[in-house]
């Protein structure tokens, strides 16, 4: 590998000399992790355009980065006297069931249970983790996917964050999988992987139960740092087999369908997170139509599901759009 990826690696958050050893450890976890062409493109975006309001992704604005702006809007809530019941509905986190009937599904996997938690924003509040944990806490699932962002910023120290999803881990039922989001390092990865959760990395596993298999990909962020290869997370997955994609946005719906997936799970939109009453979102941040930014939708023989978050993000508030955990029942047509 060349020096410029580990000058790129080092200088994330001011830190160029910070911790030279622990650096190179991770680097070279990731290089094995992920090869070096995956490695160097999202270093490189990460060092290109951290921040940046306008370009880059699949959408030209991006608010979230705007840190200015964020200040303004909590200001004005406050004026208003809007602020604290916006805080109180961005914690009022609910349990969502939601059945998924995939037509191909093995027989074995009839009734799985696969608890869903996405766009976490960890670091929102100090004492976060401990809510989500109490939500989930004695929730019965076979396997618990995870579909990006684990930070409250875009970028900055992302230390709170992991220690954060540390504190959460022991309430996620069965195997943990994960992708990342526009809000995450890949610097994160090898700390997230030594809590015993696999980050899928445009990569897939296979779930096996009583003689059926599940095949579980995952691709790296599509909407910002547009990471993604789904051809390489669905290589060896044979077709006609019932295969689950995570991707932390819905904006990957038609390639999803056209790659033979039956179902996939997705977050980022939040669901608008401040909605008018009715649930109608002025903004969605996401390039899709409004069917498949919020709850289950379908494309085709694809089915989607696109969580509306347990965190908040630009603000911590929520307005007419909850909070969610999802916890998605596989079933087969006629059971």
């Amino acid at each position: 590998m060349s020096d410029d990826i580990g000058l790129r690696f080092e200088r994330e958050d001011g830190a160029e000399a910070a911790d030279a050893r622990v650096a190179d450890a991770t680097l070279a976890r990731l290089l094995r992790r992920m090869g070096e062409v995956h490695l160097r493109q999202r270093l490189r975006m990460e060092a290109v355009h951290p921040g940046a309001v306008f370009g880059y992704g699949r959408t030209f604005f991006h608010l979230e980065n705007w840190y200015s702006m964020h200040a303004l809007i909590r200001g004005t809530l406050r004026l208003t006297g809007l602020y604290a019941r916006g805080v109180r509905n961005a914690r009022a986190l609910r349990l969502n069931l939601n059945e998924v009937r995939l037509p191909r599904l093995p027989a074995a996997f009839a009734g799985f249970r696969l608890l869903h938690l996405s766009d976490l924003h960890l670091d929102m509040a100090e004492d976060f983790a401990e809510l989500i944990a109490e939500r989930v806490r004695g929730v019965e699932a076979e396997l618990t996917v995870l579909t990006g962002d684990f930070r409250y910023r875009t970028h900055g120290d992302y230390g709170p964050a992991l220690a954060a999803l540390a504190r959460l881990r022991p309430q996620l039922p069965g195997e943990v999988y994960a992708v990342l989001g526009n809000h995450d390092s890949v610097r994160m990865v090898p700390a997230i992987e030594d809590l015993g959760i696999r980050v899928l990395l445009n990569e897939h596993a296979v779930l096996e139960r009583g003689g059926g298999r599940l095949y579980l990909a995952g691709v790296d962020d599509p909407h910002y740092f547009g990471a993604d290869n789904l051809h390489r997370a669905a290589e060896g997955i044979p077709w006609g087999a019932v295969a689950v994609l995570l991707a932390h946005s819905p904006e990957l719906y038609r390639e999803a369908a056209a790659c033979g997936f039956d179902l996939m799970l997705c977050g980022h939109t939040h669901g608008g997170q401040v909605c008018l009453p009715g649930g109608f979102a002025p903004m969605t941040n996401a390039d899709c139509p409004r069917a498949f930014c919020r709850g289950g939708w379908r494309y085709r023989e694809l089915a989607g599901y696109t969580s509306t978050g347990v965190g908040s993000s630009v603000v911590g508030v929520r307005y007419n759009c909850p909070p969610e955990v999802a916890l998605h029942i596989l079933a087969r047509d006629g059971d």
